[in-house]
């Protein structure tokens, strides 16, 4: 089981949102955009914030960081992809999933979000996951494994809402590569929005201020009714 760092509600949670960091950073990293998206305070949303386990980066000259998979260079999102690695982290974040049904959180009261590599994980698992959940929200990050999507799907997931927002100015996960996902998504008929902004690999005020309004309209229309 991966480790984690939570943040609970006052009350009982309700409802779980899963958030996965990127390349070389850990669950500390997003600690702090809870208090930032300003929910409002009767929320009973409980954040968790996992750290990806240290693999070696070839790209970083084999350096061990923490990471959802290895990564070969920056060219292309499609090249080379650690299918190994990315199936193993797949596993270990389902299990988060599952333990948080187990807690008494349904599949369907549960948010997966990501920045980066966690961003492309979130689309990953979510699209994958064998219940439906509540939402997939993506951070500058890209889809995995286009080529095994379509027969790896899960239909429960088709409707689900997904977010993808980037940066237009972001060197380190193209654009291209992220609206090239969005546009396969959309095909594919998945329930999916696209936002940019004017931003290099990173978040801006603008952006978490859209986050706080799909996240209040994901807990409003798929949580409490």
């Amino acid at each position: 089981m991966l480790e984690t760092i939570e943040i609970n509600p006052a009350k009982n949670a309700n409802a779980s949102i899963i958030w996965l960091h990127g390349l070389g950073a850990s669950g500390h990293d997003f600690v702090d955009i809870v208090p930032q998206i300003h929910l409002p305070k009767n929320t009973t949303l409980r954040f968790i914030f996992p750290h990806a386990p240290f693999r070696k980066i070839t790209f970083a000259h084999n350096t061990p960081m923490r990471a959802w998979f290895n990564i070969t260079g920056l060219d292309t999102a499609q090249a080379n992809q650690d299918e190994a690695g990315i199936y193993e982290s797949q596993q270990l974040i389902n299990e988060l999933i599952d333990q948080e049904i187990a807690r008494g959180i349904p599949g369907e009261r549960i948010i997966i979000a990501g920045f980066s590599q966690g961003g492309a994980m979130a689309l990953q698992c979510g699209l994958r996951y064998p219940e439906k959940i509540a939402g997939i929200l993506v951070l500058s990050g890209f889809l995995l494994l286009a080529d095994k999507l379509q027969q790896e799907k899960n239909l429960a997931n088709q409707s689900t809402p997904i977010a993808m927002f980037h940066g237009e100015l972001d060197h380190v996960v193209q654009i291209a590569w992220a609206k090239m996902s969005y546009e396969k998504l959309k095909d594919f008929g998945f329930n999916i929005a696209w936002r940019t902004y004017a931003m290099h690999h990173t978040l801006c005020p603008e952006e978490i201020i859209q986050i706080n309004k799909w996240l209040q309209e994901v807990l409003t229309t798929t949580i409490d009714n």
